[in-house]
């Protein structure tokens, strides 16, 4: 077709992952065009900008690695708002030039592989073709955001507003609000909008096990002395741990230490906040219920201290008996979310009819969903959604049988968020830079995982999550439940960053094995 636009590569997302992929590819001369169904750089810090919005993982961390990037840029804060990361990402594109290469407001709609010419097309919602030998899917784990079923929504007479499409002109001010969801969404909004509003209800289907944020300012200063002695030690140290942090899970277990024991070091991890008391302690209480008994009556108890002669929020929020294990859902962080509570002008659930306005942070259709809203068919014409009713199966969280030459990064049975994100997308983004110049070097126009090599990995992902805590928490998107008609299972690859990234570079190390090659004829 004559207007048929070609490359080497076609790169779907902006974010974090499309970004370093570009920088990249190009490093090996090869044609890469972005595709972005939103309006500017970003991906999920473009689009999501409702109030409070803003990172769970601490600085340095959450940035790439590139000293040209970090060099000449400190952030203000260790956990940066949408708006500063969106102002980084405009910084990224003025140093390395970003821009050039991506086409905005086109959202893809359809990817067919043409095995005659091994060649995928891709078609755009306004029409566009493109044609390029390798597509890359850097579509996140929350593109495609979920509204549930509810009853009378459709007949609701006041606002309703899904945080994932939060609109600049949004006025919440004195306004009877209501906020249904609090996943780490709801949570980062209703401490945030609370001061604000006239009255504010929320609707709480289970408490969300929130730790403390610990915020700081960054001392400019300080930050260069860091940049000049730990800055490379720290990037380094990322693929070295469990969560893709600087500092790692206890191998120690639980109940082998004292109880006076246990409580120091517990009180240690809150100390330091954000995820330390998570992915930075006692590694078994994700698989050892006692241990994880001992995880949620230190939260629950810091968690009430906060509330103070509220038995009734007390037991709303942070319950004498779990409704689930602590940490099987991702925690998130807050600042003074349980204090909101004890306002005058907030209410845990209530009776909607007075309401103006309804938020519903109700979330995505998470990891999946960004692939699977595209019409994406492979060697054998099924398309990938009809394929993953069915259970999801990939080989190495990166790739899947019957379409070649396609990859996503931080997706489906990768360590995704049980990592801090750029660490893996780093990490994957790494593997197919060097799995697409090993096919260049060796003349090799696709390769595809074979059925054996997703079988085999996709158990690996089974049985590992089988062997933790994950099922026994009710909706989880960890457990692909939170969506119905989704097939319950764990989604992602459990087992922690190093042992994820030995999969993959044994693979590669093996003429990349688990993979069918096809080579260019002489």
């Amino acid at each position: 077709m004559s207007d048929t636009q070609e490359c080497d590569v076609l790169i779907v997302g902006s974010g974090f992952a499309g970004i370093h992929q570009l920088i990249n590819l190009r490093k090996l001369g090869l044609t890469v065009k972005i595709l972005e169904s939103g309006g500017d750089l970003g991906g999920t810090w473009y689009h999501n900008t409702y109030p409070g919005c803003r990172v769970d993982s601490i600085n340095p961390v959450y940035q790439f690695s590139d000293p040209e990037l970090w060099r000449d840029w400190t952030w203000s804060e260790r956990y940066p708002g949408w708006k500063e990361l969106q102002e980084y990402f405009q910084y990224v594109d003025r140093k390395v030039g970003i821009k050039q290469d991506v086409l905005f407001n086109s959202r893809v709609v359809s990817a067919v592989w043409d095995d005659s010419v091994d060649r995928w097309m891709l078609t755009t919602d306004d029409g566009r073709v493109f044609r390029a030998q390798f597509l890359s899917l850097c579509t996140g784990i929350g593109s495609k955001h979920y509204v549930p079923d509810f009853k009378g929504l459709d007949t609701f007479k006041g606002q309703v507003h899904h945080t994932a499409k939060w609109s600049a002109d949004c006025d919440l001010q004195g306004k009877k609000v209501g906020v249904i969801g609090t996943g780490a969404t709801g949570v980062q909004l209703i401490q945030e909008i609370a001061p604000i509003v006239e009255h504010l209800t929320v609707f709480q289907r289970t408490p969300n096990y929130a730790l403390p944020m610990r915020q700081q300012k960054i001392n400019p200063e300080e930050d260069e002395k860091l940049k000049n002695d730990l800055y490379p030690v720290i990037f380094a140290r990322r693929h070295q741990t469990f969560s893709g942090m600087y500092y790692d899970i206890d191998m120690k277990p639980t109940m082998s230490a004292t109880p006076e024991e246990r409580i120091i070091y517990y009180e240690d991890k809150w100390e330091k906040g954000g995820f330390h008391f998570w992915v930075g302690s006692y590694a078994d209480l994700f698989f050892n219920q006692e241990a994880n008994d001992e995880a949620y009556a230190f939260w629950r108890k810091k968690v009430r201290e906060r509330i103070p002669d509220h038995p009734e929020l007390q037991e709303k929020l942070a319950p004498m008996n779990p409704p689930h294990p602590f940490g099987v859902k991702r925690p998130c962080l807050e600042q003074r979310y349980f204090e909101v509570y004890t306002r005058p002008n907030v209410t845990l659930r209530w009776d909607p009819s007075t309401l103006r306005c309804l938020v519903l942070a109700t979330g995505y259709d998470m990891v999946t969903g960004g692939i699977t809203s595209i019409d994406i068919r492979g060697q054998d014409g099924v398309s990938i959604k009809e394929k993953w009713d069915e259970g999801v199966r990939t080989y190495l969280g990166l790739a899947s049988a019957t379409y070649p030459n396609m990859f996503w990064i931080y997706g489906p049975q990768s360590p995704c968020s049980f990592s801090n994100g750029p660490s893996t997308i780093e990490l994957t983004s790494d593997w197919i830079i060097k799995c697409i110049r090993y096919m260049k070097d060796n003349r090799i126009s696709s390769i595809v995982p074979t059925e054996e090599a997703q079988k085999a990995y996709s158990e690996q992902v089974d049985i590992l999550g089988a062997a933790a805590l994950w099922s026994k928490a009710q909706t989880s998107w960890y457990m692909a439940s939170n969506v119905p008609g989704k097939k319950p299972q764990m989604l992602q690859f459990s087992g922690g960053v190093p042992a994820y990234a030995k999969l993959c570079n044994d693979s590669a190390e093996n003429g990349y094995a688990g993979f069918d090659v096809k080579r260019f004829s002489a």
